[in-house]
């Protein structure tokens, strides 16, 4: 019987393979074109003074001439007539400026009043005429250059008039005039020559000054003044959208940003000091006003302005509405107040703004939403870190209250909003988490590819084909449902809905093939993903690899609820100043409650949903380190908070299914029995040392532990921690040499307890020995014996015997195992104390049986004998001949030395491949022996 997926699958399926149809089509018809321009005959040669090979060659993938192979430099070319003119001309008009200027203001006073006027306003008549009659003969440069010398001839006119014919009026004032019957000027002049660039610029830049140097000069106060920049702006804005000339709306464009950002910065400072609800309003309408001028120009604006423009209108709106609020509450209160209204923001995806001015506007919305969450980072902080101090001083008593054991200075009065902050922050994130399908639908216009415009300022809502229509288009990777007659049936729906392509709706292809589809323009939606079984990142278009699947994004909204829940009670704790156990209880409830999350949802899988077991685990953890810091100030608090970890984290370690989690659980139960260990030893009054044999009670544990999962995941896991709890236990015994020899014998004993088990036996077999052997050396060595030989040859012997038997019994035994110990147990201790004997007997002895050792081994073939014997051989024979070295090197010249060395590795580098050869023939040679 043949399977029928259910529509929503197949509608998905469909979703990937149109849009890897799409894809590879658009490939097939960019290398066509490419390769009919490779036929293509060259071009004619173009005229003098175009050089189009200045662009650069056509990218790939484009279609035109074929590109220039990488690293291709074109040879330089002698400076084109144009560019010398234009320099000749630019010095020329400079010189001419600077002429007009110095006349002006140095040889103005020895004429007349009439031959005054009547040379400015011959030579700027003159400027002026001069370019008209330049632009008919087409001497472009040369009017461009006099254009510019008539605008600062215009501009020392009007200084010339303040200064012989109104020297009594207002500075500001007067230049305000000025500067707007200047601007007037010269846009009717840059309207009635088009041909010219400067002056409309010019303009621009005169029309910035009118309205704030009025103000200025009328005394107007700060909030008047920002009236008038947020006017200039507003001036700015029309003319960057419906300016004449690329250079007059990009100057218009400058002018309004510095604008519009002086004026919002004035309505934001009187709003912060404003003293109450009342003094903030006025502040308030500057900073609507300042966010509705942004968003009318996102609505014609270009995409990435739109998008700018939203950010700009959204973050005024929220210094807008929640300073008023803000100013009615204590200072510590004033973030929530604009962390509301930043998340009233979010109410914009309802409105009919263009989509990039929307996705502006939520970015807004974000950005003050984190900002808020930073400012609660700090009592957060002090809230985790803070109980470390009690490492200094455990046991000393119960503080009075959560701040007391946190020992930090915070002004928590100022942070008394933080905890609503996070809690208000973690409620939206689960709630979205809970609603993720109709967020996902509701969000869907948003998130969905957009496809080249002109302007890119359609309305979200009623985008052309290509967009992603109307809410209820997402696919059940997104969490949405895909509604009937939008792409819910195969062909039912536009470019970009999942359904059939329109005609011509599947992006712009190379030129001159109609229909051609743009590569990673199939207009199906990101969040359909790649090939049938392939995950959301390895699959689709590029630009779908590079965004997270809808799963993902709700598993980070899940995750972030847990993380700022957890948080926000916390903090709440130590902002109310809760009593100590209060605090100590309250975090093992939440420990607990995490891990009940963490458990509920381990091995759900390595998708978006598997964001929140992981987070919840994460966090408890760490929850777990903070409530055990914060218990070492009271006995009583830390055995009861150390044994329910214990109990909690075993629990969860065996209602979890396997896997990583279920590992990560019994670790943690283990670390906190090894520290209830601990604490046993100091409530006994132990020693650090004399408390190392009971440490050593946990990691026995996980030897028969081990030995009942043998191979369970779990297993391996738990053994590492407890041989980490047993190292600890032999940190604690170093300074007493007895007990650290105990410690040692012990850990042998629980090594070789462990590789009774065959998984286990090649790494535990030779620490058990190791640790044996070195267990005995430090009893020695704390007994002060002279003569250790007497006791390590009674080892050594029967181990040599047994290893002798081992070996006839089987051949093919390492002799590692054999004698490796035997010889260990002799050969190392004799070595260590004839290093600091200053007799000569026992190192003739050692070095006597070392060589016969070593002789041994190269007979038989045994590379534990060779080994072992040639390097104690090598190392009593180093301890002979040192003090006659240091008294050779000593009679040396210094620069032998040096000399001999660079010789040495002269030597070597020329027989390198030599060396290596005897290298590999040595490591052969070893390795073929027992």
């Amino acid at each position: 019987m043949e399977h029928v997926p259910p529509p929503a699958e197949e509608l998905a399926r469909l979703d990937r393979e149109l849009a890897e149809l799409d894809a590879r089509r658009a490939q097939l018809l960019t290398r066509r074109a490419w390769l009919l321009a490779a036929l293509r005959p060259p071009a004619p040669t173009a005229a003098p003074g175009w050089n189009p090979s200045a662009w650069g060659a056509p990218p790939s993938g484009r279609p035109g001439a074929p590109a220039q192979p990488w690293g291709y430099v074109p040879p330089k070319q002698p400076s084109a007539p144009r560019s010398a003119q234009n320099v000749l001309l630019t010095l020329g008009g400079l010189l001419l400026t600077i002429a007009a200027i110095a006349f002006t203001l140095v040889s103005w006073g020895s004429m007349g009043i009439g031959g005054r006027s009547a040379v400015l306003a011959l030579v700027t008549a003159g400027a002026l005429a001069a370019p008209a009659v330049l632009l008919r003969r087409g001497l472009t440069a040369t009017a461009e250059a006099l254009a510019a010398l008539a605008l600062v001839l215009t501009l020392l006119d009007a200084y010339a008039v303040h200064a012989v014919a109104a020297p009594d009026t207002d500075g500001l004032g007067f230049t305000a005039v000025a500067a707007a019957v200047v601007a007037g000027l010269w846009t009717a002049y840059g309207l009635a020559l088009g041909k010219l660039h400067l002056p409309l610029p010019a303009a621009v830049v005169l029309a910035q000054w009118p309205l704030l140097f009025g103000a200025w000069a009328a005394g107007a106060p700060a909030l008047v003044v920002g009236w008038a920049l947020l006017a200039t702006a507003v001036l700015d804005g029309a003319i960057a959208l419906w300016g004449k000339g690329t250079g007059t709306r990009v100057t218009a464009c400058v002018g309004g940003s510095v604008m519009a950002f002086s004026a919002l910065m004035v309505g934001l400072t009187l709003s912060v000091t404003a003293s109450g609800p009342l003094g903030a309003l006025a502040p308030g309408a500057l900073l609507l006003a300042g966010a509705a001028a942004a968003l009318a120009g996102a609505w014609r604006a270009p995409r990435g302005f739109a998008r700018a423009g939203g950010v700009v209108a959204g973050l005024a709106a929220v210094a807008a509405l929640g300073g008023v609020p803000a100013a009615a509450v204590p200072e510590g209160w004033r973030v929530l107040a604009c962390l509301l209204a930043g998340l009233a923001l979010t109410a914009v995806v309802r409105t009919r703004l263009p989509r990039n001015a929307v996705l502006g506007v939520l970015v807004a919305a974000a950005a003050v939403v984190a900002g808020a969450l930073v400012g609660a980072l700090p009592g957060l902080a002090a809230v985790l870190l803070g109980p470390v101090t009690l490492l200094s001083d455990v046991w000393a008593g119960s503080p009075e209250g959560f701040r007391a054991a946190v020992g930090s200075t915070l002004p928590w009065s100022e942070l008394a909003a933080a905890p609503v902050v996070l809690a208000v922050s973690a409620g939206l994130l689960g709630s979205a988490y809970r609603w993720w399908p109709s967020l996902a639908r509701i969000a869907a216009p948003l998130i969905a590819r957009e496809e080249p415009g002109p302007t890119g300022a359609a309305a979200y809502g009623a985008g052309p084909a290509g967009s992603a229509g109307a809410p209820g288009t997402g696919t059940p990777e997104a969490g949405g449902a895909a509604a009937p007659g939008t792409g819910g049936e195969p062909g039912a729906g536009t470019a970009g809905t999942g359904g059939t392509p329109a005609p011509g709706a599947s992006g712009a292809g190379a030129p001159g093939v109609p229909g051609a589809a743009a590569p990673g323009a199939s207009g199906a939606p990101w969040y359909a993903g790649g090939r049938a079984g392939t995950p959301w990142y390895a699959g689709g278009a590029p630009a779908a690899r590079r965004r997270p699947s809808g799963a993902a994004l709700r598993g980070a909204a899940g995750a972030g609820a847990a993380v700022l829940g957890w948080g926000a009670l916390l903090l709440a704790g130590a902002v109310l100043d809760v009593p100590y156990a209060v605090a100590v209880a309250g975090e093992m409830v939440l420990v607990a409650g995490l891990l009940a999350l963490a458990v509920r949802g381990a091995g759900s899988g390595r998708d978006g949903s598997a964001a929140v077991p992981v987070t919840a685990l994460v966090v408890a953890l760490a929850g777990a380190v903070s409530a055990g810091l914060l218990s070492l100030a009271s006995e009583g608090a830390s055995y009861a908070v150390f044994g329910a970890l214990t109990a909690l984290f075993a629990g969860a370690s065996v209602r979890a299914g396997a896997g990583v989690p279920r590992a990560v659980f019994a670790v943690a139960a283990t670390v906190g029995g090894t520290v209830l260990t601990g604490f046993a030893g100091r409530s006994l009054g132990l020693a650090p040392h004399e408390a190392a044999p009971l440490v050593l009670l946990v990691p026995a544990l996980t030897v028969l532990f081990g030995a009942r999962l043998r191979r369970n995941p779990v297993a391996l896991p738990v053994e590492l921690t407890g041989a980490l709890g047993a190292l600890v236990a032999v940190g604690l015994a170093v300074p007493d040499a007895p007990f650290l020899a105990l410690v040692l014998a012990l850990c042998g004993v629980l090594a070789a307890g462990a590789a009774v088990r065959p998984e286990r036996r090649p790494v535990a077999g030779y620490l058990a020995a190791a640790l044996f052997v070195l267990a005995t050396w430090v009893r020695l060595a704390a007994a002060e014996v002279s003569f250790p030989e007497a006791y390590t040859l009674t080892v050594t012997v029967p181990a040599l015997v047994v290893g002798f038997l081992r070996r006839r019994k089987d051949p093919e035994a390492s002799s590692w195992t054999a004698y490796g110990p035997g010889l260990a147990a002799t050969l190392l201790p004799s070595l260590a104390v004839a290093w600091t004997d200053p007799d000569w007997q026992r190192p003739l002895l050692l070095g006597v049986a070392a060589l016969v050792v070593t002789l041994l081994g190269a007979r038989y073939r045994l590379q534990s004998l060779l080994l072992l014997g040639g390097a104690a051989l090598a190392l009593d024979g180093l301890h002979e001949l040192a003090p006659y070295v240091v008294q050779v090197a000593g009679a040396l010249p210094r620069w032998l030395p040096p000399a001999l060395a660079g010789l040495l590795l002269l030597v070597v580098g020329a027989t390198y491949e030599q060396r290596l050869r005897d290298a590999r023939r040595l490591k052969d040679a070893l390795g073929r022996m027992r």
